[in-house]
């Protein structure tokens, strides 16, 4: 069985209205490079023989100002990876809008409470980052949240056997390549300024590409015993 899923990760639409540090500015797409994306993935998965997954990360309000609506235009899902301790602050998803994108289809999983290196968390930490993030946005989700995206896609073996051990169904990192579909592990795709679908998305999909994917699955469950 070949990789043939790729993931796709945003982190924010149109210009920042919230403090970024330095270098996040270049995730933040333009509104019109995003509702071209979305509007692409069709006839790029037709003509390639793969699976588009869309994600969005840190819960920023421009995930339902703009991607919310042209995804629906689309008649697209995607999973948004909520910061529990974001919510309703401003610049960020409220839950009222949350419960908005959920009623639409969309899927929320976590993404923690902070937004913090999870490599370095102490037991407090853990808690806080992979167990009390998930109860609140669950709390205004009102269904469970069992799939997390790791923040900054920094992880080691620790953080993936804690992170099976709370009971996540599905992690999603920043490691770049194909997915296997129905994988625990998966890679992601990150978004950024400049981004072109009709030319980038092609050339992370070639044979290739999918065999690299193919290959790295079982290395990933090896090194780190997943």
């Amino acid at each position: 069985m070949l990789a043939r899923t790729l993931y796709l990760t945003f982190h924010g639409i149109g210009d920042p209205v919230v403090p970024l540090a330095e270098g996040e500015g270049r995730y933040f797409v333009p509104r019109s490079a995003y509702e071209d994306t979305i509007a692409s993935l069709s006839g790029i998965e037709a003509a390639h023989g793969v699976r588009i997954h869309v994600t969005f990360d840190d819960g920023n309000l421009s995930d339902w100002q703009f991607g919310l609506p042209a995804l629906v235009k689309a008649g697209r899902k995607a999973r948004f990876f909520v910061l529990a301790g974001r919510i309703g602050k401003q610049g960020y998803l409220s839950g009222d809008q949350i419960r908005e994108m959920q009623a639409a289809g969309m899927a929320i999983g976590t993404h923690g409470w902070d937004h913090v290196d999870w490599r370095r968390l102490d037991a407090a930490g853990r808690q806080r980052e992979w167990l009390d993030a998930r109860r609140r946005i669950e709390d205004e989700t009102g269904t469970p949240v069992d799939h997390a995206a790791i923040p900054f896609g920094a992880f080691d073996k620790e953080v993936l056997a804690g992170l099976k051990q709370a009971g996540y169904a599905r992690v999603y990192t920043s490691t770049a390549g194909l997915a296997l579909e129905g994988a625990w592990f998966c890679p992601r795709w990150s978004v950024t300024e400049g981004f072109s679908a009709a030319k980038d998305i092609p050339a992370r999909l070639g044979l290739r590409e999918k065999l690299r994917g193919t290959a790295y699955a079982p290395l990933r469950r090896l090194r780190y015993a997943i």
